[in-house]
């Protein structure tokens, strides 16, 4: 579903989003799309458990707890950081995911940082058997098809699709599926140049670019300055929007629109990446800095 976002905009330009966090309560928005083909590769391979990797309060773990809980499946959670392994309780998101069902495997961050290498993996099969393992974030081949069926017919009016990147699953799937005369920006919420590499594993198409001037701070950094527009967007709009990628991508495009950065009359596409579990966790953070807190 597409809202039109009720702003006063410049130069005769609009600005929808795609409000992709509605499609499930709990595995929402580009979590949704990315674990659809690999639970169905996940059930064609007859594999019973599913492993994967993230942070203390990683959507995509709460997704795959969920998904796993859902579809039938065993779960488990490489977790960085393993100073983590005794405040299950006291985080949100490992409480939720552990509910749910899954296992977690806590490893220091040096260790995590090996997440990709084949001696790693052959050591979590040793340690827990078979299991089909989704990357990080998700992001793979079959993450990007599922991607790839985020934009449909009836965007096709649009002249930019916009969408925060995390892994660079999201966009990729984006990038394939957009009309030619359609231009897909990113707006990253880490900061560095690697993505571009990233993302060109699964495209081949030119119509796209990454805008990094959006981070504020870097992946899980927050400022006064974002929080206090996420409110006020969210009291105009009623759209929840999550600080650590839609929030960051939203005030990205609406920035640059009054920076003339869009030419006059564009029709502009928001993808709502869903995340809002992460909202509960941040709070607790600003509560105790004696911040507000982000409005849901």
């Amino acid at each position: 579903m597409n809202q039109e976002i009720a702003y006063e905009l410049p130069n005769g330009i609009t600005l929808e989003i795609k409000r992709e966090d509605l499609l499930h309560p709990f595995v929402s928005g580009n979590k949704f799309r990315k674990l659809k083909y690999n639970v169905l590769q996940a059930k064609a391979e007859n594999h019973s458990v599913l492993l994967t990797f993230g942070g203390a309060f990683s959507n995509h773990i709460a997704a795959v707890a969920y998904a796993g809980k859902e579809q039938g499946f065993e779960t488990i959670g490489v977790i960085r950081g393993d100073e983590l392994r005794d405040k299950i309780s006291d985080n949100l998101t490992l409480s939720f995911a552990q509910e749910c069902g899954m296992r977690f495997e806590f490893v220091t961050r040096e260790a995590y940082r090996h997440k990709t290498d084949a001696a790693f993996i052959a050591q979590l099969q040793a340690q827990f058997g078979s299991f089909y393992l989704v990357p990080e974030g998700g992001t793979n081949d079959l993450a990007v098809k599922g991607c790839e069926e985020i934009l449909t017919e009836l965007d096709a009016d649009f002249d930019f699709v916009c969408s925060a990147v995390g892994t660079g699953g999201t966009i990729s799937g984006l990038i394939n599926s957009a009309l030619p005369h359609q231009k897909v920006l990113g707006f990253p919420a880490l900061k560095g140049d690697f993505l571009q590499d990233e993302i060109r594993k699964f495209v081949t198409n030119k119509n796209w670019d990454l805008v990094t001037d959006y981070h504020f701070g870097g992946y899980g950094k927050v400022t006064d300055e974002l929080i206090d527009w996420i409110n006020k967007f969210f009291l105009q709009t009623q759209i929840p929007i999550d600080p650590i990628y839609t929030g960051k991508m939203a005030f990205g495009v609406v920035d640059l629109i009054h920076r003339n950065f869009f030419p006059p009359k564009s029709k502009i596409l928001m993808i709502h990446t869903g995340g809002l579990q992460g909202i509960a966790g941040m709070n607790i953070q600003l509560k105790n800095k004696h911040k507000p807190i982000i409005l849901q």
